[in-house]
């Protein structure tokens, strides 16, 4: 086992990310930019699959039959058919049926939607200065749309598809958790006058967060883990940069060294990090 191969010239270059990387630049800075890409779609992907659980958790426990109905079917679509189908969905459906780059739709203003990906404003900092000063706006011109930041179908993917994927499975957490409470908390609750949504907020999601934080931890470590699927559609995370250092060097026992070294620290972080917030909130008998 040697590692030595790490300081060569990786001889490839990376289509998309935030760390900026040449072909003449060595296989250690590959790798330091699939970790960066790999969290760069892991993190927005849990907001939207924390955030999207939880309002539709709460919407399985509504009165209201339309909400509770399409909040159930959500659940049982997204969490009974294969991540992988999904995301080669999700990829097709971008790249085949939105319209050319040359007839962008406009989403929001400055927001445009095609093949070629979304362009949205980006901060941008002028000559001297420290601190952005000014956004880029994206411009529809007759070949493309230029200007402010440009995100690839493929980071779409990826990043829509976790998200929406492990919301399913973070909605039964959040309705598991609210049902934990018992029904005397709720009746307290409103013998004290506070709304439904107070009550939710005030009394209910407090008491509920010590069953849901466990149970979502080990949802956000399947999110970081599963974003390894990326390399099926095409996006450079740290697999698929991997996959091409093996190819380019024959090291295979090393490229899934690395490998499984990174998501061993990225979970470890992710568990820590949980588990403070866990400690934090938690009920104090059952700490």
């Amino acid at each position: 086992m040697n590692f030595d191969f790490l300081w060569q010239p990786a001889g490839f270059g990376i289509s998309e990310g935030w760390l900026d990387f040449d072909s003449a630049e060595p296989f250690w800075r590959a790798f330091a930019a699939g970790i960066v890409n790999t969290v760069r779609a892991s993190v927005p992907a849990a907001l939207i699959a924390v955030v999207l659980g939880t309002l539709i958790g709460i919407g399985r426990l509504t009165p209201h039959l339309l909400v509770r109905g399409l909040c159930n079917v959500y659940v049982q679509a997204f969490r009974n058919v294969p991540l992988l189908v999904q995301l080669l969905m999700l990829y097709f459906a971008l790249t085949q049926l939105l319209p050319d780059s040359t007839e962008a739709v406009q989403l929001l203003p400055g927001v445009w939607l095609s093949k070629g990906g979304l362009s949205v404003p980006w901060p941008v900092r002028d000559e001297g200065a420290f601190w952005p000063s000014r956004f880029d706006w994206p411009e529809p011109t007759s070949f493309n749309v230029t200007g402010g930041a440009a995100l690839s179908p493929e980071y779409l993917t990826i990043v829509f598809g976790l998200g929406l994927y492990t919301a399913a499975f973070v909605a039964e957490i959040v309705r598991a958790g609210i049902t934990s409470v018992s029904a005397g908390q709720k009746l307290a609750a409103q013998a004290l006058g506070l709304t439904p949504v107070q009550q939710l907020r005030i009394v209910v999601l407090p008491q509920a967060l010590r069953v849901i934080v466990p149970a979502l931890t080990n949802q956000l470590l399947s999110l970081t883990k599963n974003s390894s699927l990326a390399v099926a559609v095409g996006y450079p995370e740290l697999v698929s940069i991997a996959n091409t250092s093996l190819n380019s060097t024959g090291r295979a026992f090393e490229c899934i060294a690395i490998i499984m070294a990174v998501y061993l620290a990225l979970s470890l972080l992710i568990s820590a990090a949980m588990n403070a917030y866990n400690t934090r909130v938690a009920l104090r008998g059952w700490q």
